[in-house]
């Protein structure tokens, strides 16, 4: 049927027509029963009726569309987090439009901004740094806004993170308990929550049981495998006795640093254990398979996507952080230390 209206399809369906706006509106279906949105749905397929998004965009001043701000894309926590966000969002009539930072803080304004523009409904950010709490509260202004993973300086915004303090505790003492006396830390960036978190958690653990930090010169730029294999490569080369345990602060930096310890002819965990952090997808099927601390990240990203929708809802829930709880996550790559453990690099 040509020009087949919303009315003709409440006719059809024998509803109001208000009630087939809502059947067939992603945001609002949930309002009307089941059995009335199948018949709606199904005298709209019977006619023909094709919603008009960008009239009805125009109409309640919505896109149905979310922004999603990461560091990363090559980092594999990431896309387990995105399907998260869309399992609870896409049904709700959202899509997502993911930008990426690499860690720089002008792209990362830049691309706040640039969403704003293109009026998105509301903005996840995972890219967020320490001291960008005052630029969020900005942005809060405009929109609703979600940090996923990380935290910014003071509080008072809508969060789901996780308890890296504890993470690192757990790989820590695990390593500790292992036998291993000597350990590095490959940080990431001194300016994201998270990475503070973590080197606060393993310092903490180190303190308590009187071991050694063999500090690592430099933190990584951005926590890439490239950064994780120059950080331990120029550990494993200093004239100091090297450690029998590093824990990379994200699997990635912890793959760069199987490679290094390769290249540098040594073997994990016969010569140097290494531990990860977040459990990302394949780091079961490394050589050897890597000990991490478990990050659940489809799991955050739907508790993120169901406070994005609280807001957009307009609940009126007031700003909180949920914390998940890690897990240790035990495969093979790290062990009890070798007896010649402490022997240098130049022995």
């Amino acid at each position: 049927m040509p020009d087949v209206t919303l009315k003709d399809v409440a006719v059809r369906a024998g509803v109001h027509v208000g009630t087939a706006s809502r059947a067939l509106d992603p945001k609002r279906r949930h309002l009307v029963n089941a059995e009335t949105r199948q018949r709606v749905e199904a005298a709209a397929g019977e006619l023909g009726y094709r919603v008009n998004v960008l009239a009805r965009s125009l109409r309640k001043g919505s896109t149905g569309m979310i922004g999603a701000v990461v560091a990363d894309l090559g980092n594999p926590f990431l896309p387990p987090m995105l399907r998260g966000l869309d399992e609870v969002l896409g049904p709700r009539g959202y899509m997502i439009a993911v930008s990426e930072t690499h860690e720089d803080p002008e792209t990362f304004r830049r691309v706040c901004e640039q969403l704003i523009a293109r009026r998105v409904d509301g903005i996840v950010i995972s890219a967020a740094h320490v001291g960008d709490g005052d630029f969020i509260s900005t942005l809060e202004q405009s929109l609703p806004v979600v940090l996923a993973v990380r935290r910014v300086s003071g509080g008072g915004h809508h969060t789901v993170t996780h308890d890296d303090i504890l993470g690192a505790r757990l790989v820590t003492e695990y390593l500790v308990n292992l036998g291993h006396q000597r350990l590095a830390q490959l940080r990431g960036p001194d300016d994201v929550s998270s990475f503070a978190g973590r080197s606060r958690g393993f310092q903490e653990v180190i303190a308590e049981h009187g071991c050694t930090e063999v500090v690592t010169h430099g933190r990584a730029g951005e926590p890439t495998t490239a950064e994780g294999k120059r950080l331990a490569a120029a550990l494993l080369a200093a004239d100091v006795d090297r450690p029998t345990a590093i824990f990379a602060q994200n699997d990635l930096m912890a793959i760069g640093a199987l490679e290094a310890l390769g290249e540098a002819g040594l073997r994990c965990p016969d010569d140097v254990s290494i531990v990860g952090y977040n459990d990302a997808p394949l780091t079961e099927h490394l050589t050897p398979p890597l000990t991490t601390v478990r990050l659940p990240s489809n799991a955050l990203g739907r508790r993120v996507a169901a406070m994005m929708l609280d807001q957009l809802d307009q609940t009126n829930e007031p700003p909180n952080t949920v914390q998940l709880e890690p897990e240790l996550v035990i495969r093979a790559s790290a062990a009890a230390p070798a007896r010649d453990g402490s022997r240098r690099m130049s022995a």
